[in-house]
Formats: structure tokens, C-alpha cells, sequence
């Protein structure tokens, strides 16, 4: 078994919220931890100075296809685990598969993972606001089945896929490997039920008061009020901001009736598992 533990979701879905609670349980401080530092502790596997010693000479990874820096994911990884000191944690916003043969998630330097999944609808508002996009193009990007994000300067590509087959391929077996898989509405609704299984996972002994000082410290009003005072360093250039409203049922405000009907249509299956179904 390895040392790599996934946080994985699809985009705007929790995850950041998880990686901000896991740092502020480890560290254990009297203050919230810096929302700007958390990278540090866990990764970014899609940073493409991690893939640059693997590309030729007087080349960046810009000049190389999807498929070829996919090719090279499992040796990025790899050296991830070699270098860390115990459990890492590594976020990914892949679905959990592989893009033309090559695995998007080397397990064998992994040791399980953690999988947010939120109600598409709310996510269709949240990633239209996010990326600077219309509902309309919002949902059609959800509902690609071989969708991702481009090969850019700072990011090689990531392999996402539609919500339906994101949400399918991290949950349907979940007991196959160490996994956990937590909906972002019982996060919101419940954070110690949540989070104590977070704690569980990662095989500490139950410890409620500092259980509740890691989940006020990252609450999102926490968050938020970091951003607002000094950015965070993690947001896209074309967002606004990063932690915007991050609750649920904001779709009923925001999507129209056809809107809803097309996003039931086209994920109703996965919908209907975690019960997200209007």
C-alpha cells in the first residue's frame, strides 16, 4: 500500500472545504490555519512543474499532447509518494478511470481516498458563477462525457468528464479500496457526523474537542473572510471569488424549470443514488 490519499471531487463540489478542515484538524493550532498555505500540505497533482523533468529538452509541457502527459501522470505520482514523509494528500479533480490507457490515479502508491459529491444542480450555479459562464453552457459542459480543462502554463490537463460519470466512477465501488464518500449536503448539515468519519479515515483516535476546533476554524464564513481580506491564491483568474455562497438549494433561486428538467434527464441515475432527485 502507499501513501497517496486522493481528495477527489468533481469541480466546486467540497473539496477545498475538505482539504481546509484536514489541515486545520493536523495542525491543531489556537487560530485558523492560512487558507493560502494549505497546498503545502495537500498537493496539486495537476502543477505542471511536477511533469517538466519528464519532458524533453528545451520543451514545457505545453508542447505536449493530453495523451502524452497523461502518459507520464503515473511517474509524477510516484515521485509525490517517494518524496513525501507519510500520508500525502493529493487533490484531483480526474475522474477516476483511464484517458487513452494510462491510469489518471497510480494506486500503487496510494492508500485510499476521499470522494465529495454534491447535487449537480447546485453545482451547475456555482461553477456557472465560478468560471464566468451561462447556465446553459454550464449544464452542457456537465453532461460532456469526455470533457476536462486545457493544457495550460501553470496546469497540464485534467480528464473530468460529465457529473453522471465523475460521480460513477469514484462511488460505484466504493469498498473495493480505502475510500470514503461524503455528500456535501451532510457536510453542511451535520459537519461533526461528517468529519469524524474524516477523522476515522485517516485512522486517528475519535477526539471531539479538537474535532470541532478544525471544523469552526474551516467553516466557510472563515474562509470567505480570508479571501476577503487577502485573496487566495487557488482562484481562477476569471472568478470573482473563490468561496462565493457555499450552500445548498441555491439552485431554486437560479435555474429555471427547463433547466432543472434538463439537468434530471441527463444525470437522473447518479441523481437518484444520492438522493438528489427535486
Amino acid at each position: 500500500m502507499g501513501n497517496i490519499l486522493w481528495l477527489a471531487s468533481y469541480p466546486k463540489s467540497g473539496n477545498t472545504w475538505l482539504r481546509v478542515f484536514i489541515e486545520n484538524y493536523l495542525v491543531n493550532g489556537a487560530k485558523p490555519v492560512d487558507i493560502n498555505s494549505i497546498h503545502q500540505r495537500s498537493i496539486d497533482e495537476v502543477k505542471a512543474f511536477r511533469y517538466q523533468p519528464y519532458v524533453g529538452d528545451g520543451q514545457t509541457t505545453m508542447a505536449l499532447s493530453t495523451e502524452a502527459l497523461c502518459a507520464i501522470r503515473p511517474r509524477v505520482h510516484a515521485d509525490i509518494a517517494a518524496q513525501a514523509q507519510g500520508t500525502v494528500f493529493v487533490k484531483s479533480h480526474n475522474f477516476q478511470g483511464e484517458f487513452k490507457g494510462y491510469p489518471l490515479h497510480n494506486w500503487q502508491v496510494s492508500s485510499g481516498a476521499i470522494y465529495v459529491v454534491r447535487n449537480p444542480l447546485d453545482v451547475a450555479v456555482s461553477m456557472a458563477a465560478y468560471f464566468n459562464r451561462s447556465i446553459d453552457e454550464t449544464i452542457e459542459y456537465m453532461a460532456e462525457d469526455m470533457t476536462g480543462t486545457p493544457n495550460e502554463p501553470e496546469n497540464v490537463p485534467q480528464i473530468i468528464t460529465s457529473w453522471s460519470l465523475h460521480v460513477k466512477s469514484w462511488t460505484e465501488n466504493e469498498d473495493e479500496r480505502n475510500k470514503l464518500v461524503l455528500r456535501y449536503e451532510d457536510m453542511l448539515e451535520n459537519p461533526r457526523k461528517s468529519f469524524r468519519k474524516v477523522e476515522s479515515l485517516l485512522g486517528l483516535k475519535r477526539n471531539p474537542s479538537r474535532l470541532m476546533k478544525a471544523i469552526r476554524h474551516a467553516s466557510f464564513r472563515q474562509m470567505q473572510a480570508q479571501e476577503r481580506g487577502k485573496g487566495f491564491v487557488e482562484k481562477h483568474e476569471d472568478a470573482g471569488y473563490f468561496f462565493r455562497r457555499g450552500s445548498q438549494g441555491q439552485w431554486r433561486e437560479v435555474l429555471s424549470d427547463s433547466q432543472v428538467q434538463k439537468i434530471v434527464d441527463t444525470h437522473q441515475q447518479q441523481m437518484a443514488r444520492f438522493k438528489y432527485l427535486p
